[in-house]
């Protein structure tokens, strides 16, 4: 039986994760102290995995999540399918209080279904989905490629969290995620189906918790 274990994560803090501001997929981060830590800390309990490629997104914050795996010369491919979601004019500010009634209502819109609805000059969950899958036909299409690291963004895993188990968009919220958390992905072939054995899983920066 064909199978592929997909190790996926959120990408390392910024700063501008710790002070609040959207990100999405206009704001080019870098890592900050505690991103490069939690990355190191991932690569110390992970690195005897045999990675035979790693995935990243068009962001700098995932290459820089994956460095240390990189320094061991793993192959990598950059997807920018693997994008956070736009979140259009909202990006690079801290949401003030008209800006948190945006997002509630935005939320509620795509909670209740209406996943096509878009950010204000972004995208909708239905357009990352698309774009995800795209990026994940690449990923499947090498079968040789036993297990592979993949780094990506927070709301974006949501999303592909939903359609990879079958589940619809509007569940999203469902997933939870931190910074370097992983979800442990198995998938097979034969059946064309996703299986998650780990959820949001941060054991490994438990080192990091006095930080």
């Amino acid at each position: 039986m064909i199978q592929k274990t997909i190790y996926l994560i959120r990408h390392g803090e910024t700063d501008y994760n710790r002070r609040g501001v959207v990100q999405g997929s206009g704001v080019d981060s870098d890592l900050n102290d505690m991103g490069r830590a939690q990355a190191q800390a991932f690569f110390e309990t992970y690195q005897h995995v045999p990675f035979s490629k790693i995935y990243i997104s068009g962001l700098k914050r995932t290459y820089q999540t994956v460095q240390p795996f990189l320094d061991l010369n793993i192959p990598y491919e950059k997807l920018t399918g693997l994008n956070e979601i736009c979140w259009g004019v909202m990006e690079g500010k801290i949401p003030g209080n008209l800006d948190n009634e945006y997002y509630r209502d935005l939320i509620e819109a795509w909670s209740s279904g209406n996943t096509a609805q878009t950010t204000d000059q972004g995208e909708s969950p239905d357009e990352v989905a698309a774009r995800q899958k795209a990026a994940m036909e690449v990923i499947l299409s090498h079968l040789e490629e036993e297990t592979v690291l993949v780094a990506m963004h927070g709301r974006a895993m949501r999303v592909l969290l939903c359609w990879l188990t079958n589940r619809p968009l509007s569940d999203m919220d469902q997933f939870e995620h931190s910074n370097l958390c992983l979800y442990k992905i198995c998938y097979q072939y034969e059946s064309s189906q996703f299986t998650i054995e780990q959820a949001n899983d941060t054991a490994h920066l438990l080192s990091l918790a006095l930080m």
